[in-house]
C-alpha cells in the first residue's frame, strides 16, 4: 500500500491534501468548532479508506459519500479512478462543504443533512454509498431517517459501506428488518485510531 506523501500534491487536477499534518489540522478544527458532530477521536486512516473501497467493489454507478469530513475517502475514490463528476459528497456543515468544494474540483458537494437527500439532486441514481457518519452515536430515529432517504435516492441493488468502531453492526437488527436490509461484516482494520470494522449493507432480494 502506498503511503501518503509528506507534501500535498495535485493528481489529475485534484488537490490531494492528505498528508497526516493536514488531516489532523482539519480534523481538530472541526472537533473544536462542532464537537457533537464528530464521532471519532482522529481522522480516518488510509488503511481504512482502502478497506472501504475494497468492500464497495465493484463500484456501481455514481458514488454517494456521506459525512465526508476532511475528504479522506473522497480522495481515495478519486485516486482509484472514479471520475469527479461521478462522486456526490454530503457534508452538512457549510464551512467544511466549502473546503471540500475547493479541494475536490468537479465533485458534486451537497451541503445538507443526509436525511434531506432527494432524487432530484442526482442526474443518475447512485449505485454505491460510502458512509463515514457516526451512526452508533446517533438516535435510531435519526439513523432510520438517513437510511430511508439514502435508499430512496439509490438504485435497488445499491450497496452501503459503513465503518464502525464496535463489533456489532452500527444499524440495529430491528432497523435492518424494517428497511429490508442485510448486513455483512467485511473487514477488520487495526491500523486506524481507533481500530474499525467495515460493514456492507444491501437490500434483501425478494424471494422467488
Amino acid at each position: 500500500m502506498d503511503l501518503p506523501s509528506p507534501q500535498a500534491a495535485d493528481v489529475d487536477g485534484v488537490r490531494t491534501a492528505s498528508e497526516p499534518a493536514g488531516e489532523w489540522r482539519a480534523f481538530l478544527a472541526r472537533m473544536l468548532r462542532h464537537p457533537r458532530t464528530v464521532g471519532a477521536i482522529a481522522p480516518s486512516s488510509e488503511a481504512l479508506a482502502q478497506a472501504m473501497l475494497q468492500a464497495a467493489q465493484p463500484l456501481a454507478g455514481p458514488v454517494l459519500e456521506l459525512g465526508a469530513g476532511t475528504g479522506v475517502f473522497s480522495r481515495a475514490l478519486l485516486r482509484a479512478g472514479l471520475a469527479p463528476g461521478a462522486l456526490y459528497v454530503v457534508e452538512r456543515l457549510p464551512e467544511f462543504a466549502a473546503a471540500l468544494s475547493a479541494q475536490l474540483p468537479g465533485v458534486q458537494v451537497l451541503a445538507l443533512d443526509a436525511a434531506e437527500l432527494k432524487p432530484a439532486l442526482f442526474a443518475q441514481a447512485p449505485g454505491t454509498v460510502i458512509s463515514g457518519l457516526p451512526l452508533r452515536a446517533m438516535r435510531e430515529t435519526q439513523v432510520e431517517a438517513i437510511l430511508r432517504a439514502v435508499l430512496a435516492v439509490c438504485r435497488e441493488d445499491a450497496c452501503i459501506v459503513q465503518f464502525s468502531y464496535g463489533l456489532r453492526c452500527p444499524v440495529s437488527s430491528a432497523l435492518r428488518a424494517r428497511l429490508g436490509l442485510r448486513a455483512e461484516r467485511m473487514r477488520w482494520v487495526p491500523i486506524n485510531l481507533p481500530p474499525a470494522w467495515v460493514w456492507r449493507l444491501q437490500r434483501v432480494k425478494p424471494s422467488a
